[in-house]
């Protein structure tokens, strides 16, 4: 664990930056992360939108909304508030390792099923399907079955899982994907 908090405060440093939604400015400095512990008892390193967005902005990560905002108690937003450092990480890797296209069409935003390793306690996002990604996660990843629900699952060599469900990729992060 101590291995992991030095890694994050280090990625902290290095990713440290300015943001907006849609890109990247000097115009609204994001405040320093915030450490909680989840339920589980492990301590989680949650970020700012402004954080998340700057992160995302700087990887080429791009991301929408259905209703063209970002506020995390409306549920056609897109909203990073409270998102797990981890989380935002996980998506950085997943742009640099797999060179597809990612767009992000879910967040931290209410309207999401609940539990401990949920979107709004910042270990979910949801991608926008491509060919591209498609193909990496069927391709690179692990088959481990169905969901109950019924989708498609597959594990990435970390842990994390990439669970298809129609017309996107819900995928929970349980750590940063190898950052």
């Amino acid at each position: 664990m101590k291995i992991r908090s030095a890694l994050s405060a280090l990625a902290l440093v290095a990713g440290a930056g300015f943001g907006v939604i849609g890109t990247a400015t000097a115009a609204t400095a994001a405040p320093a992360p915030t450490s909680t512990t989840a339920e589980v008892g492990a301590t989680v390193t949650k970020i700012t939108h402004a954080q998340a967005t700057s992160r995302f902005s700087s990887s080429g990560i791009t991301w929408s909304s259905s209703g063209g905002c970002s506020n995390r108690n409306v549920s056609t937003c897109t909203s990073f508030d409270q998102l797990n450092l981890a989380t935002a990480q996980g998506a950085q890797t997943l742009k640099s390792a797999s060179g597809c296209a990612i767009n992000i069409t879910g967040g931290t935003e209410t309207g999401h099923a609940s539990g401990t390793y949920s979107h709004w306690n910042g270990y979910k996002l949801d991608f926008g399907k491509s060919t591209c990604l498609n193909n990496y996660v069927t391709g690179t990843f692990t088959y481990i079955g169905q969901r109950g629900d019924g989708a498609a699952q597959y594990q990435s060599g970390s842990g994390n899982i990439y669970a298809n469900e129609g017309n996107h990729w819900d995928v929970t992060y349980y750590n940063c994907g190898g950052c």
